[in-house]
């Protein structure tokens, strides 16, 4: 997948190799040449990363080799053990969940699922939970509250499910109750959102003691093409929405909605997934860390009073 602000970078990548290829077959010396178009490839991907717009940033967290929680799980954990099913209904494919011990310390990692190719993406319903995802996810929280274990969610959907069938079996009703007991959770939560973050979708397993995003990674009450079909009656002013939602990580930051931003290699964490996966791991471990030595009534306190103190304004 490659994306229109890419291609400039990929055209001097593709020079520099066809300049290896025809140096190494012709026995020429062209060290001084490709050291300058490297730099020059450096320079550019710096200077194009450092500016993307907002549209920008929604495309790379949407890129398809981006990695997604079971890529994560992969790389952090030393050992995982998937948990199944809601006690209920069934088994959402889109919400996973499970123990995992994490340089020996053990954690409940809970997170949204996209697939990568058309089969994937229809089991994992494209990474869009469905009311018994959430409370699969709840489940999975009471489990690890019970047993005295840190949660970790992974936040990466286009939004909850909005089909017929998942409004019956009580979509608002599911993400609303989320939302109440994650507040009154007794161990610590951290959230991570490590691409989309669109609406109670995403807000359903975000409600922790530090919340953090992914450097090109979105968090906002609507997508911005939705945003554009309702004020515009068309996709088309994506970008002027995306603009106007403010829906980046640095925005975030700025509106104290949440607490840090997890840098990503050059040109996006699909670049460089064990880096950007050993990063992750870095702030889940500190993170943690640092809330334990809180007790849980002071970390029940200071959450509720972070997500009070949301959308205020004092004049």
């Amino acid at each position: 997948m490659l994306l229109d602000f890419e291609k400039p970078i990929v055209e001097l990548e593709a020079k520099l190799a066809e300049m290896k290829k025809l140096a190494s077959q012709n026995g020429m010396n062209v060290e001084e040449a490709t050291m300058l178009l490297e730099q020059r490839i450096i320079a550019l991907k710096t200077e194009t990363y450092q500016n993307l717009t907002r549209w920008q940033r929604v495309q790379l967290s949407r890129h398809a080799d981006r990695p997604y929680t079971l890529d994560y799980i992969e790389q952090i954990t030393d050992d995982f053990i998937e948990l199944h099913g809601d006690r209920n209904v069934a088994d959402d494919k889109a919400m996973i969940g499970g123990l995992a011990a994490i340089e020996g310390k053990t954690f409940m990692l809970i997170g949204q699922q996209k697939g990568r190719n058309t089969k994937q993406r229809q089991y994992r319903n494209f990474g869009m939970p469905n009311p018994e995802g959430y409370r699969k996810a709840l489940r999975l929280m009471k489990v690890a509250e019970k047993f005295n274990k840190p949660i970790v969610t992974f936040i990466d959907t286009p939004g909850a499910f909005p089909g017929i069938e998942a409004e019956e079996r009580g979509q608002g009703e599911a993400i609303a109750r989320n939302l109440k007991e994650m507040f009154m959770l007794k161990v610590p939560v951290i959230c991570i959102i490590i691409g989309e973050g669109a609406s109670g979708g995403a807000l359903g397993i975000a409600i922790g003691d530090r919340v953090f995003m992914l450097e090109n990674t979105w968090y906002s009450v609507i997508s911005p093409e939705s945003c554009s079909s309702i004020l515009w009656r068309s996709w088309d002013y994506k970008e002027q929405a995306a603009e106007a939602l403010k829906l980046t990580a640095p925005d975030m930051m700025k509106f104290n909605l949440i607490d840090g931003i997890i840098k990503e290699p050059l040109g996006g964490a699909h670049t460089a997934i064990p880096t950007i996966a050993a990063e992750v791991k870095r702030v889940i471990l500190e993170t943690c860390a640092t809330l334990e030595q809180l007790t849980p009534a002071q970390r029940i306190e200071q959450r509720i009073d972070k997500f009070c103190k949301m959308g205020v304004v004092n004049r």
